[in-house]
């Protein structure tokens, strides 16, 4: 018999159970999310993370360990919703500049969309910060480059297939595209609109456009 096994017979049933919670942790993960995406992660205090949930200090740190850790759980949340349109968006079928066509529209829509923070939640997060934040930092950069992967294998499958000229450079135009959408986060967070953001979505469109593959 282990030690484990031996403690296990000299603990209640109710103590092995552990004191439930008294919040809906889905809930406060989401509130959480709606806080960090509004001021940033090194912008959104403790105090303003637990009133927005409504729970105490306490509670937090026994549910979610840390504020980093929680910040990591809101992001994977914010990319299985409110992100997961762009995913969808790129996987489609169809000719690829169609595709990023789809994406680009989508994003000016999303980004502006009343009733919630604006712009993208992952796109301009912690860009800088402080040196004891650089893990989080590194975190977000490393989902920032995973979308820029998607973006280059994209256009790579597009070259392949015969829908972009062969000397098209897959890595540059995923770069740009993905730049086109940082700076549509940061305009509709500075206050543009859905109708400021679709004029820039129309140019890249036209830019990507411009290594499409002259049919026959």
């Amino acid at each position: 018999m282990t030690i484990v096994e031996n403690d296990a017979t000299l603990v209640s049933p109710s103590r092995r159970r552990g004191r439930p919670r008294a919040f809906d942790r889905d809930v406060a993960l989401a509130a959480a999310g709606e806080t960090f995406w509004r001021f940033g992660y090194e912008g959104a205090s403790i105090a303003d993370l637990t009133a927005a949930m409504g729970i105490t200090p306490q509670s937090l740190y026994a549910a979610f360990t840390s504020k980093a850790d929680l910040y990591r759980e809101a992001l994977e949340q914010y990319r299985r919703e409110e992100g997961a349109a762009a995913g969808r968006n790129l996987a489609a079928k169809g000719h690829v500049v169609e595709v990023i066509g789809k994406l680009l529209r989508a994003s000016a829509y999303e980004f502006t969309r009343p009733g919630r923070p604006k712009g993208c939640m992952i796109s301009t997060a912690v860009l800088t910060c402080a040196v004891e934040n650089q893990a989080i930092a590194s975190h977000v950069s490393a989902l920032r480059s995973e979308t820029l992967t998607l973006l280059e294998a994209r256009f790579r499958q597009g070259i392949r297939d015969g829908e972009l000229r062969a000397d098209t450079n897959a890595g540059g135009l995923a770069r740009f595209v993905g730049a086109i959408l940082q700076g549509m986060t940061v305009q509709a967070q500075d206050g543009a609109g859905e109708a400021d953001l679709l004029p820039i979505a129309e140019l890249a469109i036209a830019e990507v456009g411009r290594y499409r593959q002259p049919s026959g």
